[in-house]
Parts: structure tokens; C-alpha cells; sequence
């Protein structure tokens, strides 16, 4: 078994505030009557920042320690991997994961579970770090050295990765926002 990264650094990410509020509301077109799902989700960092913005919030996270370390008690926590994601199809209005992608083990399977959990004319919004920028490459040889599965994609890759859907792509100061709407 590998080290579980993510568990060891929960205490510290549990305290570390979400700073793109106003660009998650927009292009995940907040608020909703509805249910959200936050995939890798962790402390629910990203979820308290728009808790106001959705009636219901459940965060699904690979890392028992994250979930364990959410401050928060109005959350639904599932723990289980994004390649099999434990709920029925189209059951969720929105879809986000916000700094996770380059975490999984496997990108295509994610992007299916993450498409199939979606309710036709739901928005699904992946958050990643922009590899093109010089800055988020030295992050990527960071997390290398530390020995984590990392393995970032370019936007325009990250869309690849859905066979249908209305795909568009945003980025800003080193963060990309894949938008696909069902």
C-alpha cells in the first residue's frame, strides 16, 4: 500500500480557504434548486466556499483522512474512488472537481462516472491547474519528487475525454476550467 499523501496533509488543507469562489459560481452557473456532487472533494474546502449557491452538497473523496478532517457537518460524505463512483445515474445537477484530475488513476474512467452521474442539462466542471503555464510544470515535478500519482492533462485534452456533451474551456492566472454541459 502505498502512502496515502492526502490523509497526512488533511489537518492543514481542512484550513485552507477557497479563493475562486465567484469564477466557480459562474461557469458552474450558480446557484441551483438541486444537488451538487464534489468529487475529490476532501475537507469540503470548495463546497463550504458555495454551500449558499445549492440546496444539497455530498463530497465523494478516494482519502478516508480528508473526509474525516471536514469541518463541516452539513455535507454528505462518501468515501470511494471517481472511477466508480456509488450512485445512480443522472442524480446529480452539478458536478465539480476542483484540483483532483491529475490525482486519479484513471482520467477516462473518472470522465465517464462524472458524465453518468450528471442530470441531462447539468454542468460539470473540472478545475485544474493549467500545465501550460510554466509555474503549475514546476508544481507537476513537485509532486513527482514527493512521489504522488500525478499526472496533469491540458485543457483541451481534459475535454477530450467526453464523447458528447457541450464542452468549453476557461483559464485564468494558472487555473483552467473545463465546463461540459449534459
Amino acid at each position: 500500500m502505498s502512502f496515502d499523501h492526502f490523509s497526512f496533509i488533511a489537518p492543514i488543507y481542512a484550513r485552507v480557504t477557497y479563493s475562486k469562489k465567484d469564477a466557480m459560481r459562474e461557469v458552474a452557473s450558480l446557484p441551483v434548486n438541486g444537488r451538487l456532487l464534489d468529487i475529490g472533494g476532501g475537507t469540503g474546502r470548495v463546497a463550504s466556499a458555495i454551500r449558499e449557491f445549492v440546496d444539497d452538497i455530498v463530497i465523494a473523496d478516494v482519502s478516508f483522512g480528508m473526509l474525516a478532517h471536514s469541518p463541516r457537518t452539513d455535507f454528505r460524505p462518501v468515501c470511494g474512488a471517481s472511477e466508480s463512483l456509488p450512485f445512480s445515474n443522472d442524480s446529480f445537477d452539478r458536478v465539480i472537481m476542483v484540483d483532483a484530475l491529475h490525482h486519479v488513476i484513471d482520467h477516462a474512467d473518472t470522465a465517464n462516472e462524472m458524465f453518468r452521474v450528471l442530470k441531462p442539462g447539468g454542468v460539470l466542471v473540472i478545475e485544474e491547474p493549467d500545465i501550460r503555464t510554466f509555474g503549475v510544470k514546476m508544481i507537476a515535478v513537485a509532486e513527482k519528487l514527493l512521489l504522488m500519482r500525478s499526472h496533469f492533462l491540458a485543457p483541451d485534452a481534459i475535454t477530450q475525454l467526453f464523447a458528447t456533451g457541450e464542452k468549453e474551456i476557461k483559464a485564468s492566472d494558472g487555473t483552467a476550467w473545463v465546463i461540459v454541459r449534459k
